[in-house]
């Protein structure tokens, strides 16, 4: 028996960074918490990836009441070399256009 039939794979296509910027595109009102569940990651990589999306430029937050909204940059490149001279609207548009529907499991 080969190793990937004794247990299966856990990689997947996209980063949790890709998955919280996505969840942000869906909703920008979305509290950290609900990402975080709606992903399968502690709310505090959340707030980890939010800060560092932020920092690269990615989003911007704004404080409206006692929540944050979120605005994207959607031109704002892809970060690795292959992909950046492509903006991550390319991704976004691609998930959010075509969206299934949500389910609870990661």
């Amino acid at each position: 028996m080969s190793a990937s039939q004794e247990r299966p794979s856990t990689w997947t296509f996209l980063t949790h960074h890709a998955r919280v910027l996505l969840e942000i595109a869906r909703d920008p009102e979305a509290r950290l918490r609900d990402i975080a569940a709606t992903i399968g990651i502690t709310e505090r990589a959340v707030q980890g990836i939010v800060s560092d999306l932020h920092d690269a430029g990615y989003l911007s937050r704004e404080r409206v009441g006692r929540r944050n909204h979120y605005s994207l940059n959607l031109d704002q490149a892809f970060r690795y070399p292959t992909e950046a001279n492509l903006p991550v609207r390319l991704l976004i548009d691609m998930f959010t256009q075509h969206d299934l529907p949500r389910q609870n499991t990661p």
